[in-house]
């Protein structure tokens, strides 16, 4: 009898578990890159270099203008304004071409790129001019939280 009380006295502990809402962790967990943790200034463990994320970037431009985004704002082109998978929405990264050495900020309003594991931001349209990137289309970056 004493076997079927306990599990009765566990049962509601594991409903209220169950229901509890799941908190957003500050880390961000990059496809094949195993486990990354976020820190004030930026990624660990994902690149050699503490606080900093390689990968390629892609862009988005007039075709998607004014449509919104995951954060609820439309897009706007000429914004400086990038998408990432898991960085929460305002935050500030600093992307840059090691190729060239060209920088440019943006900050984070939608998600994504999808579809692509080695793509880690889709940067607007002002954005890829700043970086001289909209004839190649993709492009080597390293990638910096600065801020929020």
């Amino acid at each position: 009898m004493r076997a079927p009380l306990s599990a009765w006295a566990l049962a509601p502990l594991l409903v209220v578990c169950a229901c509890a809402p799941r908190t957003r962790g500050s880390g961000a967990d990059f496809a094949g890159s195993g486990s990354v943790q976020h820190s004030g200034n930026g990624w660990t463990g994902a690149s050699p270099e503490p606080g900093l994320q390689r990968g390629k970037a892609t862009f988005y431009g007039e075709k998607f203008r004014g449509r919104k985004t995951a954060s609820g704002a439309r897009f706007d082109p000429d914004a400086f304004t990038c998408a990432h998978r898991t960085l929460p929405f305002g935050t500030r990264v600093e992307v840059r071409r090691p190729d060239t050495g060209q920088t440019v900020q943006v900050v984070v309003t939608d998600r994504g790129p999808f579809g692509h594991d080695n793509r880690i931001v889709d940067l607007s349209l002002a954005a890829a001019r700043t970086l001289n990137m909209t004839k190649l289309g993709v492009v080597d970056v390293e990638l910096r939280v600065v801020g929020n």
